[in-house]
């Protein structure tokens, strides 16, 4: 079944609105043509969706959510904690081991220092400058919101004015179609009721 591109314009300014028994009636018409697992199920129009493959880590993460389990620590922190003193019996590996610790801890800590520097000389201009391109991008959005909002309403107002000035056309136009659909009731009604005269016997063709 291909997709509908094309619309019809409605006249909310001229028609009346529905009534709720009407509405019903029109929403059971279109669910007796839907099939019935149109809710779940893609058109088949669309394109197929692609394929995500998400790493391990967002996997087990996916998995714990729909799990509802509770969120666990992100970030190892025991690297960066103080190495305990090894005994003086330890093997080598084990004495290696701390001392890359202590290195990993020292430059955690240096570089934390550094971005802390930089974050007091630096931190209250960056913020300033970041809320004033935040507050211009803002500013953009809102001018670009009221002009939508400006065309929108100059597009119903142009619309409602149209259909305001069509309303009496096309009320008479509806009208002689509904006169004209009588006429042809009228005419089918009287064409049925010679056909049964005539097959009664009660008149006869002319000759």
């Amino acid at each position: 079944m291909a997709l509908i591109w094309e619309s019809h314009d409605s006249l909310p300014y001229i028609d009346p609105d529905i009534t709720d028994a009407e509405r019903e009636r029109a929403k059971a018409a279109i669910a007796r043509h839907l099939p019935k697992d149109y809710l779940n199920t893609p058109h088949p129009s669309l394109a197929p969706l692609p394929a995500v493959n998400f790493s391990e880590t967002f996997r087990q993460e996916i998995n714990r959510v729909a799990a509802g389990q509770p969120r666990q620590q992100g970030i190892d922190v025991s690297r960066y904690e103080a190495p305990d003193e090894p005994s003086s019996d330890s093997d080598q590996a084990t004495m290696k081991e701390v001392l890359r610790n202590a290195y990993i801890l020292t430059t955690f800590l240096s570089d934390r220092h550094t971005n802390l520097q930089l974050l007091d000389e630096f931190g209250k201009n960056a913020w300033l400058i970041g809320n004033s391109q935040t507050e211009q991008v803002l500013q953009v959005l809102e001018s670009e919101l009221a002009g939508l909002k400006s065309e929108t309403e100059n597009i119903n107002k142009a619309r409602k004015a149209t259909q305001e000035q069509s309303k009496g056309e096309l009320l008479t136009l509806q009208e002689n179609w509904k006169r004209g659909i009588g006429k042809i009731l009228e005419i089918q009604v009287a064409a049925d009721q010679l056909r049964r005269q005539l097959g009664q016997g009660q008149l006869h063709p002319a000759t």
